[in-house]
């Protein structure tokens, strides 16, 4: 468990802070709960109902506790999202490092969701609107959004995955992800994460372009260059919660 964000002195709300954590690396079961806060079982169960009684914590269809909908709401309200205010130059000089269209991705439940991205400007787009919806299943995003999951969590992802064990192995080893005409045929993208200040993985970086443009070896090409923008972005990430 991380213990990053200190102790305030007063209990309940650094046990909910602990719940809230926990859940940033996205759905856990009450036993995962347990296990990620070293609370105790009946402590842990009565937080996340409390805080689902005020949205900022839901249930997802699987009966799984998830981050709610009111945080949100409240990052909104605060007038700034940290990742996607450091995002738009990153991704502009990963676009023009590499000529090729740039996203990030978050994970939202069973989906991952684009966040920000920079097209190319000329030649042939392979456009990922900001609000899009792509699988969990496929694609270098969300094996990078998979790979350093516990192990109930990877067995999970993994079912009907489009890639192996041995692929999130590769990713975990190397710190990088390629696909080709994983998610889409002609497709070829490279993706590397971007950690939260508690170190866990909560986003991915990803260039996606032709197989023809970034050849069926596209991690050789580009992994160095998206690796660099997810550096930058966890250490921007870092530097905003000091």
């Amino acid at each position: 468990m991380d213990n990053s964000h200190g102790v305030s002195g007063v209990g309940v709300i650094d046990k909910a802070a602990q719940v809230l954590d926990a859940l940033e690396a996205g759905p856990t079961t009450l036993a995962q709960l347990v296990a990620a806060t070293g609370l105790a079982r009946p402590t842990v169960h009565r937080l996340a109902q409390a805080l689902a009684h005020h949205r900022l914590v839901s249930r997802d269809v699987h009966g799984r506790f998830v981050l709610g909908g009111r945080l949100v709401e409240l990052a909104s309200a605060a007038g700034e999202d940290r990742l996607i205010a450091a995002a738009g130059p990153v991704l502009l000089q990963l676009r023009d490092a590499t000529g090729e269209s740039a996203q990030i991705f978050r994970r939202q439940g069973e989906w991952r969701v684009c966040v920000a991205s920079a097209e190319r400007p000329i030649g042939l787009r392979d456009t990922i609107p900001v609000g899009t919806k792509l699988s969990m299943k496929a694609g270098s995003a969300a094996q990078i959004l998979l790979a350093w999951e516990d192990h109930e969590r990877l067995l999970d992802g993994l079912q009907n995955a489009r890639f192996t064990p041995t692929v999130l192995a590769g990713v975990r080893r190397r710190g990088w992800a390629q696909s080709l005409g994983e998610r889409e045929m002609g497709v070829a993208s490279v993706s590397a994460p971007v950690r939260g200040p508690s170190g866990r993985v909560i986003a991915a970086v990803s260039i996606s372009g032709p197989i023809e443009r970034l050849t069926r070896q596209p991690g050789r090409l580009h992994a160095e260059v998206v690796g660099a923008a997810a550096r930058a972005l966890t250490e921007a990430l870092k530097k905003a919660s000091e």
